[in-house]
């Protein structure tokens, strides 16, 4: 076996002490990993609200011995995706508020059940679902006065569609469910898109693309359109519609606190990076608040009198009555 010369043995010598120190730097310089975040589990997951698959609701009960304010989280994905799983609830079980997960149908699932128009089929999903909380009250401990909505995107605009609209209890029901109220304490919502009116949309950002089809408005590739051109085309048709389910269009002085929360400033009557997502959406809404004496936040980077900078202080304060 041939032995190495001394040159040849302090110079590996000192080579693999260089990359022992190298890495030694590295595993120091390098940021210590995250905890994996732990989700808490609900209480009760997937208790069904109505006959669908997607018509169910996720329960997660605050410690009390008093009946607890409820938040109803509604997730977007344009009432077309997303989920019910991972709405972040530990903020309100702390301050012993109980959270309602809800899932939906989405405008597929309403289509094919025949719902008209398919938006009818989340939206009146959403209202169901707050019904449905209420007749747990007993059993979940829940005050029925203090129900909120949150969400995001499309979420947003149901949290705001339910917050607005008049309610929905039919008293006269034989069924228990229907005829609880589907009226809000507060809503405090995300990205919300406020209305869904083609007209009213393209007037606040010129480049909207936004809503067709929640009435069941596609493309026309033949013609070169798109969903939205064939949208504002046939608005004159649809334009009952449109007030029914526009959250802009149901502001009446009896409803309740509203918060917008918006990533961007807003720009009015300007082309937009994220036309769907703008607050300028939340300048419409909060124009018809003020005339109708309806207390409405609107916070973005910059915006001015911001009372509640996050979404979860506003429904803590409102919940919990401390302003």
């Amino acid at each position: 076996m041939a032995v190495l010369p001394k040159q040849v043995l302090s110079a590996l010598s000192l080579v693999l002490s260089l990359a022992i120190a190298s890495r030694a730097a590295e595993e120091k310089a390098r940021p210590a990993a995250k905890p994996a975040r732990v989700e808490t589990k609900p209480t009760e997951a997937d208790v069904p609200y109505g006959k669908h698959p997607q018509q169910v609701v996720d329960f997660y009960m605050a410690p009390s011995q008093e009946p607890t304010p409820v938040v109803l989280y509604i997730h977007g994905g344009g009432w077309l995706g997303g989920s019910k799983n991972g709405p972040g609830v530990d903020v309100y079980l702390r301050e012993g508020i109980s959270v309602v997960a809800v899932e939906y149908r989405f405008i597929p699932d309403a289509t094919q059940d025949g719902v008209v128009p398919p938006v009818k089929g989340p939206l009146g999903d959403a209202a169901r679902a707050v019904q449905f909380v209420r007749s747990k009250a007993k059993e979940w401990n829940i005050d029925k006065t203090r129900v909120a909505a949150t969400g995001g995107s499309a979420g947003a605009c149901t949290s705001l569609w339910l917050a607005f609209h008049d309610d929905l209890a039919d008293p006269q029901s034989d069924d228990p469910v229907a005829r609880e109220s589907t009226r809000l304490l507060c809503a405090a919502v995300g990205l919300a898109q406020t209305s869904l009116d083609p007209q009213q949309m393209k007037e606040w950002m010129p480049n909207s693309k936004y809503g067709g089809h929640a009435f069941g408005f596609a493309a026309d590739p033949a013609k070169n359109l798109s969903q939205f051109e064939v949208f504002l085309a046939g608005r004159e048709k649809v334009l009952p519609w449109i007030k029914e389910y526009s959250p802009c269009a149901l502001v009446t002085s009896d409803d309740p606190p509203v918060g917008l929360f918006y990533h961007e400033p807003p720009a009015m009557g300007q082309e937009l990076r994220d036309p769907t997502h703008s607050a300028n959406f939340g300048v419409g809404l909060q124009e018809k608040c003020k005339s109708a004496g309806v207390e409405c936040h609107l916070v973005y980077p910059g915006a001015p009198d911001v009372n509640y900078p996050k979404i979860t202080q506003m429904l803590l304060a409102k919940l919990k009555g401390t302003k």
